[in-house]
């Protein structure tokens, strides 16, 4: 009896250790990940074997994300080089941008990992410093909006570096959004913008609704008049007011689906849009080309009202020192640049055309032996067993160039290395003869 009733209760603490070892492997499984979701998976861990891909062969190899990432691009500059081709589609070069965060108690939700404005924050700064490389001569201010109220944190100017550091710096979430205090805030400043510069406003919307104090309608109508183009990129879902804005004063309105689709949005804002037909006159703008002030040399800022030695660039109207470029002088009102700003602006009225893909058979073509090396870094076109990789060729002087070439070519550089040299060379062969 005794050995029964041991083997009974060994019995019974085998069925118990059994249980609680499937509870285990179900605690485990969750802990995994493979109880949930697909899109809470995605944070949960990298789930590295989800991103391999079976080739030809049937082996397994990682999927190519810089080949993805090339092919978003190369659409980007397509669709870009195509709608300025064309037709002659004058673009604003001198933009005044201000950009409108929505910071109130929906910017703190988690939907967007580790929240909306935590993302909002980063790829503001990207956007900024992308935008001041593509516009040298255009500058850009900063709104927020919580508690119902709007509030500026920058003026407008042209260091992007001021204007990450205010952003920082107030990233707090509460209270309700108002989106006609926002428009009246910005409103009143562009308003003073001359008639030369193009007046824009790209507002971050995180909420569902909008908490005004009057008629949002009148406010729309007034920025319509004052042709400032207002474009919204929602974080939630579509909101009406926010199209209507859009379509009544020209700009563009769009919902981020993740991550990485809204920095695709918010990308697209940094080029310089069309001009709108009331602005798209030729106009003659005085501008100074200050000189750099000599190192050691004391002398009161006009910017931040105190002294400062050295550094800084003085105004050839009035000797003011300004401490940073472009920007207007305080003094006299002259627009300040320098040189290099004006070389900049000047690709975006005569892009470089998307270059094309070459085919792989083409590289594997013993008559083309100078097309297996690209003409910009020198680097082979051929991956290890001199298999050929993916490349593109100028249409215009038919060199090849790898993946990165091209982006940097047409992002950094804006001028064709293939191109320039031909031109330098046959200037030489003229200048010989």
């Amino acid at each position: 009896m005794n050995d029964m009733e041991h083997r009974k209760t060994n019995d019974g603490k085998g069925r118990r250790l059994d249980g609680e070892e499937e509870e285990e492997e179900e605690d485990e499984d969750e802990g995994n990940g493979r109880g949930l979701d697909a899109w809470e998976r995605a944070y949960a861990d990298e789930r590295s074997w989800e991103s391999l891909q079976e080739d030809e062969s049937g082996l397994l190899r990682p999927i190519d994300n810089k080949t993805i990432y090339h092919a978003q691009y190369r659409r980007r500059i397509r669709s870009l080089y195509s709608s300025t081709t064309t037709a002659r589609i004058q673009k604003g070069l001198i933009r005044y941008l201000y950009i409108v965060v929505d910071l109130s108690r929906a910017a703190s939700e988690m939907d967007f990992k580790p929240s909306r404005m935590a993302v909002v924050a980063k790829h503001i700064e990207a956007f900024i410093r992308e935008f001041f490389d593509q516009n040298p001569l255009s500058q850009i201010g900063l709104v927020t909006i919580k508690d119902g109220l709007a509030q500026c944190l920058t003026d407008l100017g042209g260091s992007p570096d001021s204007h990450v550091k205010a952003l920082m710096g107030k990233l707090e979430c509460s209270g309700d959004s108002s989106l006609q205090n926002a428009l009246d805030l910005v409103h009143g400043y562009l308003n003073q913008i001359p008639s030369y510069g193009h007046r824009e406003v790209l507002i971050l919307y995180s909420a569902l609704s909008t908490c005004d104090p009057g008629d949002i309608m009148e406010t729309i109508q007034e920025c319509k008049k004052s042709k400032i183009r207002c474009s919204v990129i929602g974080l939630s879902a579509e909101i009406f007011i926010c199209r209507h804005l859009c379509q009544e004063t020209g700009g563009s309105y769009s919902v981020a689906l993740d991550e990485s689709h809204f920095k695709e949005l918010l990308l697209e804002h940094a080029p310089p849009p069309p001009a709108i037909a009331e602005f798209a006159i030729a106009n003659l703008i005085k501008m100074g080309f200050p000189q750099r002030a000599a190192e050691g040399v004391i002398s009161i800022c006009s910017c931040h009202k105190e002294a400062k030695v050295g550094g800084g660039y003085t105004c050839p109207r009035c000797k003011a020192r300004v401490c940073e470029l472009p920007t207007e002088c305080r003094i006299c009102g002259l627009t300040l640049v320098s040189s290099p700003h004006l070389a900049r602006s000047y690709h975006h009225l005569f892009p470089i055309p998307p270059f094309d893909e070459v085919s792989l058979s083409l590289l594997n073509n013993p008559h083309q032996r100078s097309s297996r090396a690209c003409f910009g870094c020198q680097e082979s076109l051929l991956i290890p067993g001199n298999k050929p990789t993916l490349c593109v060729a100028c249409p215009k002087c038919k060199q090849h160039f790898c993946l990165d070439c091209d982006i940097y070519i047409h992002e950094s550089l804006h001028n064709c290395p293939g191109c320039e040299s031909f031109r330098h060379s046959k200037i030489v062969s003229v200048t010989e003869e």
